[in-house]
């Protein structure tokens, strides 16, 4: 089996370039933001990342085909980066320090495409994780000044902390009541949003989280990164990876909890 850990050290290399980048526009007061058709924004940082990291790949991986948020597909074959140069533009534009860029490799394989390689850089909160499929989940400065991630082991809702991003899309598919359900369960709740909770799974320092509308430039390098600390990663429908368009993560003891709640009234 692969061990893909030259394509993780590519892919931190891809993670500094995008930070260096991201970071001298962060709480720029020139930032130029426009709103892209699905009346989500788009700030000149996003395209200039996501740019650098095709580049980079075009020249270190040229028969890899990537798939980002900005600029679509491009090429094709069994191998697919699949980038979100920044995860939580809102929070960007906005000077909020919550956002990162998200960098996939993803695989083809029995059921389709699926990640291999994740990591997952927070220039603005000075943190990043990482994973590699059968080497275990990261996060620290470097690969060498690292720590191993592990899911929590908490096992009853009444002990668990729940996290989310907000309440609308919920409640734009008919699952608010399950959604709230759940929230009078649990010890614990908090809107953390985008990238981060799946993090905060994966260190253990959250015990659930889900998502009911996401693509799976949002998904593909937290799914690894998940399940390669213990957990499990899939769509609300229960279909392991990130294809479902939405997303459940747990430590893997509270998931089937999780997916009933959020689906009883649906």
């Amino acid at each position: 089996m692969p061990d893909y850990l030259d394509d993780l050290r590519l892919a931190h290399v891809l993670a500094d370039a995008a930070d260096a980048a991201t970071t001298d526009r962060f709480k720029a007061l020139d930032l130029k933001v426009e709103t892209k058709p699905d009346m989500t924004p788009v700030s000149e940082a996003d395209k200039a990342a996501e740019e650098l990291i095709r580049g980079q790949l075009q020249r270190a991986r040229p028969r890899d085909a990537i798939l980002g948020e900005e600029y679509g597909v491009e090429g094709t074959g069994p191998r697919r980066w699949v980038i979100d140069p920044i995860d939580g533009t809102k929070n960007y534009v906005r000077g909020v320090p919550v956002w990162a860029t998200l960098i996939s490799l993803m695989e083809a394989g029995e059921g389709g495409f699926q990640p291999v390689v994740g990591v997952v850089s927070a220039p603005a909160l000075g943190r990043r994780w990482w994973a590699a499929k059968g080497h275990g989940a990261f996060s620290g400065r470097s690969l060498t000044k690292a720590s191993k991630l592990h899911v929590s082991r908490v096992s009853k809702l009444s002990d668990a902390s729940f996290a989310y991003s907000s309440l609308s899309g919920w409640e734009e598919q008919g699952r608010l009541d399950g959604f709230l359900d759940l929230t009078r369960e649990v010890w614990r709740t908090r809107a953390y949003g985008d990238f981060w909770p799946y993090m905060m799974v994966a260190e253990g320092s959250v015990d659930m989280c889900a998502e009911p509308e996401l693509s799976l430039w949002d998904m593909a390098a937290n799914a690894i990164i998940v399940t390669e600390a213990g957990g499990s990663f899939t769509g609300l429908d229960g279909r392991p990876g990130p294809h479902s368009g939405n997303a459940a993560a747990s430590n893997g003891l509270l998931h089937d909890e999780l997916l009933g709640y959020l689906n009883q009234r649906y």
